[in-house]
């Protein structure tokens, strides 16, 4: 196994500063669910929402926690499961609400393919920790309702929210991938083999564009790439997400993806990534032009879990990007007082950006440190 200098940092940052940071201060002991954002000194910033996705990544991220060996995983991701399930789920024919209020009362009920995707990711990720029935219903409730209702006529994909508005994204179809894989993982269930397939196979005739090489973000109804400079928006970091996604896809079912994995790691690794600091770009133009070269914490994440796909693709030893990417993270982001908590962006200059600690980058970090635990072991 590869020799990762930081090894030692990652797992006490996760288990000795996060883990027990976040079930202290992340968890809304009053009105159930869990805190969606803090202040910069670690205090709850009082918001007046709560959105479902933050809710199925902190599930995730204690579930996760749970079978890595930590004690407080159970209790922690039970009052998002209550969440999700006994406030955000409206039923059969609406899906799980966008976004709730503090007590857990709808305010935005649209059904989006992004939740849906985090919430099918937490369920896996939560019957993986405990084997239990509830989870396993719950992983097919969640997909029953993706396939019947946000479906897009052409059978190609699905729409991002319902009713749709705006562009096709890719982005919710690349959690719903990831999640789809998560509880095949999870599960076995042939069903979820064949969702990722599509899925994959959607990525690889629609979505990536073969002409550059590189993901658009933005698509007409018929997976063309939009007109204009909004057509040409890169995120490097989605191009590292989809190359670590595609390494499952290719262990777990057996797909096609070692040339996609390997393209995309390189071309988000040649136009991505700054050559002197090692930060990952948040945008870059088509062409590889860098549009903004600010970074906020998870692309650098998705750094390291590509590193980790090609290192277990290929052999290609991820020491030398892993020690980078999350020595900047340990170096720079997370290094806030509380401990556990982070500087979720930093502008082209290096200065601080973020005025609020994102609950919802916690989802990022973990499962990218967790990667390099289990390929160092």
């Amino acid at each position: 196994m590869p020799i990762i200098g930081i090894r030692d940092q990652v797992e006490s940052w996760m288990f000795d500063s996060a883990l027990p940071f976040w079930g202290r201060h992340g968890v809304d002991y009053t009105n159930g669910g869990y805190v969606e954002q803090l202040t910069l000194d670690g205090r709850d910033a009082g918001v007046a929402f709560k959105r479902t996705r933050v809710a199925a990544r902190q599930i995730y991220t204690f579930s996760h926690a749970q079978l890595l060996g930590w004690d407080g995983g159970e209790d922690k991701a039970a009052p998002g499961i209550d969440f999700l399930t006994n406030r955000a789920w409206q039923g059969l024919d609406k899906g799980f609400a966008r976004t709730l209020s503090r007590q857990g009362e709808v305010i935005d009920p649209t059904p989006d393919l992004y939740d849906h995707a985090f919430a099918l990711f937490a369920f896996a990720w939560r019957h993986r920790a405990h084997r239990d029935a509830q989870s396993r219903e719950w992983m097919h409730l969640t997909l029953d309702f993706v396939e019947t209702h946000l479906g897009h006529h052409s059978g190609l994909g699905f729409w991002h929210e319902m009713p749709p508005t705006g562009w096709r994204l890719q982005n919710p179809h690349m959690h719903l991938t990831e999640a789809c894989l998560a509880a095949l993982a999870a599960t076995g269930d042939t069903r979820f083999a064949k969702a990722s397939g599509r899925l994959v196979q959607l990525f690889q005739k629609r979505l990536l564009d073969r002409t550059t090489g590189m993901l658009p973000e933005y698509f007409t109804d018929d997976w063309r790439r939009v007109p204009g400079e909004e057509g040409r928006l890169v995120e490097p970091g989605h191009m590292m997400e989809w190359a670590w996604i595609l390494n499952e896809a290719r262990k777990l079912i057996g797909a096609d993806t070692a040339d996609d994995i390997r393209a995309l790691t390189r071309l988000a690794e040649q136009s991505g990534v700054d050559p002197i600091s090692g930060v990952t770009y948040n945008a870059i133009r088509n062409d590889g032009t860098p549009l903004d070269k600010g970074s906020r914490t998870w692309p650098n994440t998705e750094r390291i879990k590509a590193a980790v796909a090609i290192y277990e693709l290929d052999g290609v030893d991820p020491a030398r990007v892993i020690n980078q990417a999350g020595g900047l993270l340990l170096s720079r982001y997370l290094t806030r007082d509380p401990l556990g908590t982070w500087m979720d962006a930093f502008d082209a200059d290096g200065v601080d950006a973020a005025r609020i600690i994102p609950a919802s980058t916690l989802y990022h970090i973990f499962l990218a440190f967790a990667e390099v635990l289990r390929i160092s072991d």
